[in-house]
């Protein structure tokens, strides 16, 4: 604490990120990052624009990636906004788009970054409990409100909405903005991309970090009518007018237009999680069904403080919220197939020493 703080400082309470340690032999499944690297094409990409012309600033508009997205949504450029990872993205929607006099809306379990911008942003919001099986009810969100943001698939339990219930909530609240965070929708989720054109109040917000294997290098965008990209735009060129460099910029683009690399690899985690699913309902735990690269899952007979403490010292890293409802689960980011056995028989030998 400083006497320089603003009073916003004073009252802020921030988001804290996954652990990043630097460990000999670590298994890091804490921070839902690919196991595997990047496209061949996107390292390419890269490495040619890093060593060109970074005298000049970028492209501040990425009109080349943004027509790109664009374009495999049946979307103009204009309807694409991009910038630094998915959570530069929200920042600017929480200031453009969700700040009204009514509460913005949004599930108590999920991502712990909305409550941290609400409060940074001065945005009054309300949290929709999810129901006790971890889901979330569009007809709990019929209510008076500003607007609505919810991650679909919800982060930390991994569930999503089908497309019908997110069309719901939107015909639900035509006069505000419904945002969707589809961080996680490649591990098999339903996309609300299509719903755009028919719904001026939806955004969704994807990311290149997770299936595109591309957390390092920092993009993300929103997709929706002209109208809600406009306000995005505003904020930030008020914030930050070349929000992409060079490097990032190819990159992203080349990763986009690598399908194939895409496709094998999201396939190759979906496996690995339905597989790493079944190993640990065998081995007691009750775990969440899942459409992201992750699991959500805890053990009836252990604490999840304790399991995350045993794995920690068998140099394994998993994610526990210490929060109401959930202290007793962990998120467990799906790795390699050799990575989630390593994990397998880690649990296997904590829960046979503690039997």
């Amino acid at each position: 604490m400083s006497r320089f703080w603003s009073r916003i400082v004073l009252t802020l309470e921030p988001y804290v990120p996954g652990e990043q340690p630097r460990v000999a032999n670590l298994l890091k499944l804490n921070t839902n990052e690919s196991p595997y690297g990047p496209s061949p094409r996107a390292l390419e990409a890269i490495g040619a624009a890093a060593s060109d012309d970074l005298r000049l600033y970028p492209d501040p508009s990425s009109l080349a990636l943004r027509e790109a997205i664009g374009a495999s949504f049946g979307l103009s450029a204009g309807e694409v906004f991009v910038g630094n990872g998915s959570d530069e993205v929200l920042a600017h929607v929480f200031q453009g788009l969700l700040n009204h006099e009514r509460p913005l809306l949004f599930p108590d379990i999920t991502y712990a970054f909305y409550p941290t911008y609400a409060r940074l942003f001065g945005i009054p919001y309300e949290t929709v409990a999810l129901d006790e099986t971890f889901r979330v009810r569009v007809e709990d969100y019929r209510r008076p409100c500003g607007a609505i943001i919810l991650p679909n698939p919800n982060a930390p339990t991994g569930i999503a909405l089908p497309l019908p219930a997110i069309r719901q909530l939107l015909e639900d609240h035509p006069d505000e903005p419904v945002v969707v965070d589809e961080a996680y929708v490649d591990f098999g989720a339903e996309s609300a991309a299509g719903l755009i054109r028919d719904h001026p109040n939806l955004l969704v917000v994807q990311t290149f970090s997770k299936s595109r294997s591309l957390a390092g290098l920092r993009v993300g965008f929103a997709l929706g009518q002209r109208g809600l990209i406009e306000a995005l735009e505003r904020v930030k060129d008020s914030f930050n007018s070349y929000p992409l460099g060079r490097p990032a910029q190819a990159g992203a683009l080349a990763a986009w237009q690598d399908r194939d690399w895409f496709e094998h690899h999201t396939a190759l985690t979906v496996a690995a999680r339905d597989e790493l699913s079944v190993a640990l309902g065998d081995l007691g735990f009750e775990v969440l069904p899942s459409r992201a690269n992750f699991l959500f899952a805890r053990h009836p007979a252990r604490a999840g403080a304790d399991l995350a403490r045993a794995l920690r010292e068998r140099a394994i890293l998993v994610r526990h919220f210490a929060r109401p409802r959930i202290a007793d689960f962990l998120r467990i980011t799906v790795g390699t197939p050799a990575e989630c056995e390593r994990l397998v028989e880690a649990l296997r030998e904590i829960l046979a020493r503690n039997a």
